[in-house]
């Protein structure tokens, strides 16, 4: 939920879709209700107008239960609809669990069981937990602040503009308001960097201005985590544990991939293959983008964290995170969406690393998506007015299951009956994000393509300040490339038109019946350079080439 990197942009708009059909405003307990002049519809009065509700269909409790109790029911019903293998459900109300159930198989190929105990790689929903990290980061040291620049903790680190490398701020990295474009750094993860080369290498990434536009990015709040970590001296993984896992008894939470995949209970992930059709074929390490996407835990850890978000940061009545801290983060930082052409479409917007916005009760709604092509789909709503929570893990690529289980379940306790066909509706929004990537892509080459060069011109070594060595090998007459660290990250490149060769990229953004073009140049009677299409643009739409995928010769 990431063209280039069409994945990038499943994950974007995996964590917004929740934001764009629940929505997320503040309201305060200890209200009075009033029927308003509508029809007698009766509206719970807040110390402020903007505080005001539309109240349940019934009292809250009778509304919880209920949907509660219809909960398992609509869980089967979406796994069996849709075919994803198996989900792990929690719900959190008045500070305790009241629902925590497992459901379908946690691996296709051994059928084992979905429990409470499995542990699911919950994708971009790591970013509103690594949010709380650095609340709690901030609340044990009075001179780390949101407001801090990056450089402070991270000297050497800069962006592709001096002006936002000195002042881009730990806010500003956690609200994807610095510019970093969506997909900067997820092309190098793809291909095997880690952390570190990839943040070495932002400076090259072209940005776009600096906060006043939106734009989602898995680095981006990497680098702000990696700051936060720097300033105590540790990795993001210390922190995470040491501040946040630990002390909340999420012992089943991890950033740390091996740690995910020596767990016993774990769910495996599957790609769609189609309707209805999913497989095991991938395993997605995320370290590189731990705090954007790298956690793996159970339903009930992430009850436990929200827990203490809906209690205001307090654990057993006592202050665990500065409320006042905790608050920035659920505040609206950047505007993700709505339509300027049409009055009637709610704007959304986005604190640091989640989304905030009103349900159409106008009730306050922090939510999250997260999603891997390759094989996971998860999403977390809580609802402070109602101190409320629900979590849903699923082991499927992106189809919409978990959204479409929040929305009924936030339908029923608001309205008492669904308000859409959720489980239809959910996975029309997300059929395309399991589309191949790539400019050639359900193309055949041209009637009459020209025959391409003698295979040797074409074996060399060349380099890209942001990806380093592309080095094209030949054996039998069939061409490779290699890129990557120790040129781990190889290719076929196949004959298409001329000069203008194909190959056939891999990883989380480019799921299978990707294709794309290897355009190499030649002058006189030498190729002197090449571009690899697909890594040579951001998925935004219309987006132009931004010169990271030109590779010049060196040898």
């Amino acid at each position: 939920m990431s063209s280039t990197n069409k994945g990038i942009v499943r994950v974007a708009a995996v964590s917004t879709v929740a934001a764009f059909t629940l929505g997320i405003t503040e309201c305060n307990a200890g209200k009075t209700a009033e029927p308003s002049s509508a029809g007698g519809l009766a509206v719970t009065v807040g110390d402020a107008p903007n505080q005001d509700v539309v109240d349940l269909y019934t009292d809250r409790d009778t509304a919880v239960a209920a949907a509660v109790d219809a909960l398992p029911r609509f869980i089967e019903k979406a796994l069996k609809q849709t075919g994803v293998p198996g989900a792990g459900v929690a719900v959190v109300s008045n500070g305790k669990v009241v629902f925590e159930e497992g459901h379908g198989v946690r691996d296709l190929t051994t059928k084992e069981p979905v429990d409470v105990n499995t542990v699911f790689q919950i994708a971009s929903l790591s970013k509103p937990l690594s949010s709380s990290v650095v609340a709690k980061a901030i609340t044990e040291d009075a001179d780390l602040s949101w407001e801090d620049p990056v450089v402070k903790y991270l000297p050497d680190f800069a962006l592709n503009d001096p002006y936002v490398t000195e002042h881009g701020k730990i806010a500003d990295f956690f609200s994807h308001r610095t510019g970093i474009p969506t997909g900067g750094g997820d092309d190098l993860e793809d291909i095997g960097f880690d952390v570190d080369y990839i943040m070495a290498h932002m400076n090259q990434i072209p940005l776009a201005s600096f906060r006043d536009t939106y734009q989602y990015s898995n680095f981006g709040l990497t680098v702000g985590s990696e700051a936060v970590a720097a300033s105590r001296g540790q990795t993001w993984a210390q922190t995470a544990h040491e501040l946040l896992f630990g002390p909340l008894g999420m012992t089943s939470t991890t950033t740390v991939h091996d740690e995910y995949l020596a767990a016993d209970d774990r769910a495996a992930m599957h790609a769609r293959t189609g309707e209805g059709q999913y497989e095991q074929l991938f395993d997605r390490d995320a370290d590189a983008e731990a705090p954007a996407g790298g956690v793996a835990s159970t339903a009930g850890d992430i009850a436990k964290w929200m827990s203490v978000v809906l209690a205001n940061g307090e654990v057993d009545g006592a202050e665990f995170i500065d409320p006042l801290v905790l608050a920035k983060t659920y505040s609206a930082h950047s505007i993700t969406g709505g339509d300027a052409r049409n009055l009637t479409s709610r704007t959304s917007h986005y604190g640091f690393g989640t989304n905030v916005g009103a349900t159409v009760t106008g009730r306050v709604n922090i939510s999250h998506s997260g999603a891997f092509g390759w094989g996971s789909a998860t999403n977390a709503t809580m609802i402070p007015d109602l101190n409320l929570g629900i979590v849903v893990l699923t082991n499927g690529a992106p189809s919409g299951v978990p959204e479409a289980i929040v929305s009924e379940f936030v339908d029923l306790v608001q309205f008492g009956a669904e308000t859409r066909p959720w489980l239809d509706v959910m996975p029309t929004v997300f059929a395309h994000y399991s589309d191949p990537a790539g400019d050639l892509v359900g193309q055949e080459p041209p009637t009459g393509a020209a025959a391409a060069g003698p295979a040797g011109d074409y074996v060399g070594t060349y380099t890209s300040p942001y990806f380093g060595n592309l080095v094209v090998t030949e054996e039998n007459g069939t061409l490779t490339g290699a890129l990557g660290p120790e040129g781990g990250y190889t290719f076929e490149i196949a004959p298409w038109n001329g000069d203008t060769l194909s190959f056939v990229p891999t990883g989380e953004n480019a799921l299978p019946g990707s294709l794309s073009s290897a355009v190499f140049v030649r002058e006189g009677e030498q190729i002197t350079r090449v571009t690899l299409t697909y890594f040579n643009k951001f998925p935004a739409a219309g987006q132009e080439p931004n010169g990271l995928g030109v590779f010049t010769r060196a040898g």
